[in-house]
């Protein structure tokens, strides 16, 4: 099994000099394996949720070259064949490889959560994004109600922006 902090360090080549999207997948990380834990969800679960916390905007970077936008659309349509590679390089198992690129390709499709991997992923990932795009309160009230589902990640959001 490869390592999460290979993965990490593969992250970080890749984006090289990018320290504003290494620092995001990094903090995104740190709240979905903080949340996963919490939530006690199973072993092989919480490792593909931390390798794709770790992975998922790594369509980033050829979304803004090929189409000039960073935007979600573009990431979720470019990122899954970019971690295939990476994945592959790594030997991950196929099993593994399909369930990480299904996960980076809806990371901002909310009506399709199909498992808890899914739900701490997007979770955690808008918490980062709360602080990172200074988002209102209503803003936060109203993903609050449309998304959050975990008691964890419920009482984080709250702590940190509803208190």
């Amino acid at each position: 099994m490869t390592t999460i902090g290979k993965i990490a360090e593969e992250m970080i080549l890749y984006f090289g000099t990018d320290t504003k999207r290494i620092a995001h997948f990094l903090k995104v990380y740190g709240y979905a394996k903080t949340i996963g834990e919490l939530e006690n969800i199973p072993e092989e679960t919480q490792y593909i949720l931390e390798v794709t916390a770790l992975m998922h905007d790594i369509g980033i970077k050829v979304s803004e070259e090929k189409y000039h936008s960073s935007a979600g659309n573009y990431q979720e349509l470019e990122g899954p064949l970019e971690a295939e590679k990476m994945l592959k390089k790594l030997d991950f198992p196929k099993e593994q490889v399909e369930r990480i690129k299904f996960l980076i390709g809806h990371h901002h499709t909310y009506d399709k959560v199909d498992d808890v991997d899914y739900r701490i992923l997007i979770e955690a990932d808008f918490l980062v994004n709360a602080a990172e795009d200074k988002l209102s309160r209503k803003a936060i009230e109203q993903v609050k109600e449309k998304i959050f589902r975990t008691k964890t990640g419920i009482k984080l959001l709250e702590k940190q922006f509803l208190q």
